[in-house]
């Protein structure tokens, strides 16, 4: 940042610095100044009128800054800062600002400790020691993030959420089979009743059985009679046929 208007107490922009996770240097340039520079603040900038000679103008520096960081993690030091320089904005789920996590997790009492001595209690690194250089303040803050990063980002895990299973129909239909449907016939002569077996699927269970219940079905004896008959009471007459045992006899039931 440098000095303009009236004795440089606006501060404008200048230079910005962005590097990778392991410190590449991925842009690095300086910016043109809209107004008159009053103060180049070179002591702490770093910053003189000739590095403006292959400037270029707010809004490229801006646009290549926006492209860079789009999607992405972005770390810095009191970033809030600078994002307001750039006039850019970015999710606050995908900030990491050391200053406010190196005092969130204890490694600072201060609410916001300078950059200078995160480095050298964590470190035991001097930097800002004479003009300021913002390759090597980025650089820095990068050194300082990837020695709490385990630590830090427990911050920002994702929980899964776990959904209660929900059976689908086929494995209900598995468990609760209907109860299979019984034919019976019987023939004029009375003679003993047959029952029709559930046909079996394709993959040779029965069909509407389930192989893991019992199934108990009661049989009724139904005797059909002819159209226009009544129903014979077979309860109350006994009787006028022979016996397989060769035996006679007929038995009445008054009622």
């Amino acid at each position: 940042m440098v000095g303009v208007g009236p004795a440089g107490t606006e501060s404008t922009l200048a230079r910005v610095s962005v590097v990778n996770y392991f410190g590449a240097v991925l842009l690095d340039e300086f910016v043109r100044q809209k107004e008159r520079v009053t103060d180049w603040r070179t002591q702490w900038s770093g910053i003189r009128a000739k590095d403006m000679i292959s400037a270029k103008t707010f809004e490229e520096v801006q646009s290549a800054v926006a492209e860079l960081i789009k999607d992405r993690i972005l770390i810095g030091h009191a970033i809030q800062n600078d994002l307001k320089a750039l006039m850019l904005s970015h999710p606050r789920a995908q900030i990491r600002d050391t200053q406010h996590l190196a005092h969130r997790h204890g490694q600072s009492r201060s609410a916001r400790p300078a950059l200078r001595n995160l480095v050298h209690d964590m470190l035991g690194t001097k930097i800002q020691q004479g003009e300021h250089n913002s390759v090597t303040d980025a650089r820095a803050t990068l050194a300082v993030y990837r020695l709490h990063r385990k630590q830090w980002e427990k911050g920002y895990a994702v929980v899964p959420i776990r959904v209660p299973y929900k059976a689908k129909s086929k494995d209900i239909g598995d468990q609760l089979a209907p109860e299979p449907e019984i034919s019976q016939k019987s023939s004029d002569n009375d003679g003993p009743q047959r029952t029709s077996l559930p046909s079996k699927t394709s993959k040779g269970k029965p069909k509407g059985v389930s192989s893991g219940l019992s199934t108990i079905v009661r049989h009724r004896s139904k005797v059909k009679s002819g159209v226009g008959s009544s129903k014979v009471k077979w309860w109350s007459e006994l009787g006028g046929a022979q016996a397989r045992d060769g035996s006679k006899g007929s038995i009445r039931v008054v009622t």
